[in-house]
């Protein structure tokens, strides 16, 4: 029920807002709220369901409002399931989202890459992904979990950011994102064996939130910020502060994609 719950608490904080589109921002990316019309923010605390971040660059507060003409629910932040709370972390946020009307959600992350040509500072937008963690934000959940996931990002949104990026004249990779529970960065051999099974990005968030996203019915995209090549692939050494430094300078062209994204869809309304 909490994600009727956090609806209701919504509502209630700005009458008459119906969301379209949920955002999640990940790290670096909390100054896109800064460009909403009307913003009203939340936080996560006063939210049923939502999370608590504990993790530097992720904020902890529901922005509800327009952006480039559509009505958005933005995160800003989300929880990792490494924080202690499980793969099923975001559950409530994501229902949320749904019960407050959303039909489509835009995740973003931080991510490293595997692909040696697409290195810090690119955006790359994910086409599928690989559970490398054993674990599933639906185990132990009411209703169905038997949910298909063939095409869990959504080949016609999928085509509309490679538009806007083209449009707005942004070099945008495609790959496969592996989820690793971290919290600890991944080891040069498990980069191999990731890049062996088809990987090109690798993360510690995102595949939860699309899997929860998809039991919800909702259209699902998402964009990651490279910001290091993965382990044994660089000679810089792998730090949380590179992630943040990265994403700081990557951030302004990813904003520029998202509200590009954005105003397409405002378009179809």
């Amino acid at each position: 029920m909490t994600g009727a719950q956090a609806a209701a608490v919504m509502a209630a904080r700005k009458p008459g807002f119906a969301p379209r589109v949920g955002l999640v921002l990940g790290s670096g990316l909390g100054g896109l709220v800064e460009a909403f019309e009307d913003g009203t923010p939340i936080p996560y605390g006063e939210l049923p369901g939502f999370p608590a971040p504990t993790v530097a660059g992720h904020g902890g507060t529901l922005w509800l409002g327009h952006l480039a003409g559509v009505p958005v629910a933005c995160l800003q932040g989300r929880a990792h399931a490494y924080e202690g709370k499980g793969a099923g972390v975001m559950n409530g946020a994501v229902r949320g989202l749904e019960q407050a009307g959303c039909e489509i959600l835009i995740l973003t992350n931080a991510a490293g890459s595997l692909v040696p040509e697409t290195g810090p500072g690119s955006l790359m937008l994910i086409t599928d992904h690989i559970n490398f963690t054993g674990l599933n934000p639906l185990a132990g959940e009411a209703g169905d979990g038997f949910v298909g996931m063939t095409e869990a990002y959504d080949p016609a949104l999928r085509a509309q950011i490679r538009a806007a990026a083209e449009a707005l004249g942004l070099t945008l990779a495609e790959g496969v994102y592996v989820w690793f529970t971290g919290p600890s960065f991944e080891t040069p051999a498990e980069i191999r064996a990731a890049r062996a099974l088809g990987a090109d990005l690798v993360g510690m968030s995102t595949v939860p939130e699309v899997i929860v996203a998809r039991q919800c019915g909702l259209r699902v995209a998402a964009l990651s910020m490279i910001t290091n090549l993965a382990a044994g692939m660089g000679d810089r050494p792998i730090t949380h502060a590179q992630t943040l430094e990265v994403a700081a300078r990557a951030a302004e062209d990813m904003q520029q994609l998202l509200v590009g994204v954005l105003g397409g869809l405002a378009g179809e309304a």
